[in-house]
């Protein structure tokens, strides 16, 4: 259903994404932000599925920059591999190569972002700072509370896991002071709950979690 394209950053960057075209006409356009593991057979995956549900869907590769057309599964040793990337991390070009992706959908209508694990705190920061999105979804995004004295633009919802091991609950309560304007919901599941390439994987949390998404989507997007 998706192919791969080349986007264009606003300092002139090239960076790879994985796109999917919905049949017929879209509902909108989303951006789908990826974990630590790149834009990688699960992500493309998510896209494949949000553009089945008609969405004109698009996943940066937002660890371009540091090597090209990077991806990775979940094994023990893969995911120490992948979160050595975190540290490289620079958030504003992590955000002009969002914007990129937000651009490039903008011709099917209105645009959401979702994100996952790190992709959930790149949703959450970029409902904050960035435009042309109309709603943010993120999900089990470990920076959002030290983000979250900043106000998100746009209609934003919030999914945690109540046993995750590197998102404390007290993290939870603070994004849940800090904003009240944004829905937080809680799940009886650990992080990583919505990938079903994990042993994480939490199929009723993640049809509840997936439920209120496309829920918000519709409402907000189309």
């Amino acid at each position: 259903m998706g192919s791969n394209v080349t986007l264009t950053a606003s300092d002139g960057f090239k960076l790879g994404a994985y796109r999917a075209e919905p049949q017929g006409q879209p509902k909108g356009g989303l951006v789908v932000i990826q974990e630590i593991f790149g834009v990688n057979h699960h992500i493309r995956a998510v896209c494949d599925r949000f553009a089945a549900q008609g969405y004109l869907s698009v996943a940066p590769a937002i660890f371009d920059r540091y090597t090209p057309n990077f991806e990775t599964g979940y094994s023990p040793p893969e995911i120490e591999h992948a979160r050595q990337y975190i540290a490289k991390l620079d958030f504003g070009k992590v955000l002009a190569d969002t914007q990129a992706a937000i651009d490039s959908v903008q011709s099917a209508g209105k645009v959401g972002i979702v994100g996952y694990c790190l992709g959930g705190s790149v949703a959450f920061v970029s409902a904050c700072n960035l435009n042309g999105l109309a709603c943010a979804i993120g999900y089990y995004g470990g920076m959002i509370a030290k983000n979250a004295d900043e106000k998100p633009k746009v209609p934003t919802l919030l999914h945690f896991g109540e046993t995750d091991q590197s998102i404390p609950m007290s993290d939870v309560e603070i994004v849940k002071n800090k904003r009240p304007d944004v829905e937080v919901h809680v799940y009886p599941a650990g992080h990583g709950f919505s990938c079903d390439e994990r042993g994480s994987y939490d199929e009723a949390s993640h049809k509840k979690a997936l439920e209120l998404t496309l829920g918000w989507l519709k409402k907000y997007v189309g």
